[in-house]
């Protein structure tokens, strides 16, 4: 039998595929949810291989069953990343009928498009579909639909010929102003905004966008990392000691040389 936690922010949805799934005799619902911080919240107290007794009195499901849209702050794909950081490993099935382009930035930028299951399809949902899918993930195995990994490729190619795509109009505004040379005063004044904090937050979102917002990385330096970007209109990403990368035409991550 295999054990699962369903995480899907409709309630009817919901209701149907623990039905459906259960159905089948071949599945047992642990515990359903509908938000990415409920599921981290439930697996936590659910215990993990220590042999320490379970909060909830539950136990660490099989796998996962998870939309990538959800209610919560926390979308499925950064639910995952939380989830895989607590549990190595976690064998994770996504499902969506949406086709965003930040899904795919979010499946790209947190590296795991090739170590989950993730359909789009609908007709993945009828629980025939679904069981060899769960049961490939826990196998760890990956499936990944030949419509998403083409979209993922479309999205990357698009926002490597300009990093200003992965930017929301005001975005792109302030992160021209800021490779200026600009400070947040001049940046609020110049646009018309009354409080500097809005290009603060904005400039958050900006650092997030281009992979700069590492907690290792002061605000001056991911600041002078977002500068460079915009006049070498490229993506470039920086390591730990500093080294500068930027992708080749074969899709290599290659050093990058200013």
């Amino acid at each position: 039998m295999l054990t699962l936690l369903l995480v899907e922010d409709n309630p009817h949805l919901a209701k149907a595929m623990q039905g459906g799934l259960e159905a089948t005799g071949q599945v047992r619902v642990l515990h359903a949810c509908t938000t990415g911080e409920a599921a981290v919240e439930w697996c936590a107290a659910a215990g993990t291989d220590s042999g320490v007794a379970p909060a909830n009195g539950a136990t660490p499901p099989d796998a996962v069953l998870m939309d990538v849209r959800l209610a919560g702050p926390m979308n499925g794909i950064q639910a995952a990343v939380a989830l895989r950081r607590e549990f190595p490993r976690l064998p994770i099935v996504f499902y969506s009928i949406q086709d965003d382009d930040q899904y795919y930035r979010d499946f790209r930028r947190a590296g795991i498009l090739t170590h989950y299951a993730y359909v789009r399809k609908s007709n993945y949902l009828l629980p025939q579909m679904v069981l060899p899918l769960l049961r490939d993930a826990v196998a760890g195995r990956s499936l990944i639909d030949p419509e998403i990994a083409a979209r993922v490729q479309e999205v990357q190619e698009r926002d490597e010929q300009d990093p200003m795509a992965l930017l929301e109009p005001n975005e792109q505004a302030v992160a021209r102003l800021l490779s200026l040379g600009l400070t947040n005063e001049q940046i609020a004044e110049r646009l018309g905004l009354r409080d500097k904090r809005t290009i603060s937050r904005t400039n958050g979102q900006i650092y997030a966008a281009w992979g700069l917002d590492s907690s290792d990385t002061d605000e001056k330096v991911a600041r002078t990392r977002a500068a460079i970007i915009v006049r070498e209109r490229r993506l470039i990403t920086w390591d730990a000691s500093g080294a500068a990368s930027v992708q080749s035409a074969a899709g290599d991550w290659v050093a990058w040389t200013p």
